[in-house]
């Protein structure tokens, strides 16, 4: 068997079952007076169960690099079986990725699109129905989004929880933190010098004129009442520690990407005496 197609294999059977066996991963607490330490932590969540299939795969890429091809070992057809229902879901997950990029209604009302660029869509029909402060601090959230790219991490964050099926815990973690992601940018727009009751008068005005509507899983919140009382309860509450602002730590980054790193250098060293041992225990 030719070399990359052996890599597709090992990475999606191995790399799969690690996903699959850490999927019941439980979701993150959220008792924090602060809404963008809490969506932080719920971030860190939804990846924490594919770290280890991130360093798997990585083993595997330092395999491969120091491996002929095609591969000399006879490749069983148990192993090739096996990955089988792991690439479906890889599949599947891309697919779905892939049409929440291109199934959006003509009119959202106001929100953030764009993966590697993203802009700001407001609708002139809803403007027409708000207040110029409800407007203005309508934008400053969504300025907010623009900000940390969140339609490319709501993507990714869908791709990663799919991955995961039929786990429950994965699809909890993902609306867990879709639902505190917007707590924390209204925070961060009130930091911003936004009145929360202008940004609640958006919120509300919105959810009545697009309900029943969802061209994005944040859209699709907004019809969950306790998140939407949750939400604007908030809003209306004085904000919670001002002076301490909430920063990416660039640390973890920078860990995962030592640990990729050792993980292919690894895969260099001793990729195919394990390798080899795989291959042994599926004869």
């Amino acid at each position: 068997m030719e070399r990359e197609c052996f890599l597709t294999v090992l990475v999606a059977l191995l790399c799969g079952a690690t996903i699959l066996a850490l999927g019941w991963w439980p979701v993150a607490k959220g008792d924090d007076r602060s809404a963008r330490r809490v969506e932080a932590r719920m971030w860190r969540g939804i990846w924490l169960p594919v770290v280890p299939a991130l360093l798997m795969a990585a083993l595997l890429c330092g395999w491969a690099v120091a491996e002929p091809d095609p591969v000399p070992e006879k490749v069983p057809t148990e192993i090739v079986l096996m990955s089988i229902p792991f690439l479906a879901l890889c599949a599947r997950a891309l697919i779905r990725a892939g049409w929440s990029l291109f199934s959006t209604d003509a009119d959202v009302g106001t929100a953030t699109v764009g993966l590697l660029k993203p802009w700001i869509v407001f609708s002139p029909r809803l403007a027409k129905r708000l207040e110029d402060s409800a407007v203005e601090a309508a934008l400053e959230h969504e300025r907010a989004h623009v900000r940390h790219r969140d339609p490319l991490r709501i993507c990714l964050a869908q791709l990663v929880t799919d991955l995961q099926w039929p786990w429950p815990q994965a699809q909890k973690r993902f609306r867990a933190w879709l639902a505190n992601l917007e707590l924390a940018r209204d925070e961060e727009a009130r930091l911003a010098g936004v009145r929360g009751a202008d940004l609640a008068s958006a919120i509300l005005v919105s959810v009545r004129a697009y309900q029943g509507t969802t061209p994005s899983p944040i859209a699709a919140l907004d019809g969950d009442r306790a998140i939407l009382e949750k939400r604007v309860h908030s809003l209306l509450a004085p904000v919670a520690d001002l002076s301490n602002e909430c920063g990416r730590s660039s640390l973890e980054p920078g860990l995962l990407g030592l640990g990729l790193l050792l993980a292919v250098a690894f895969g260099i060293a001793f990729g195919d005496r394990l390798i080899r041992l795989l291959l042994h225990l599926a004869v």
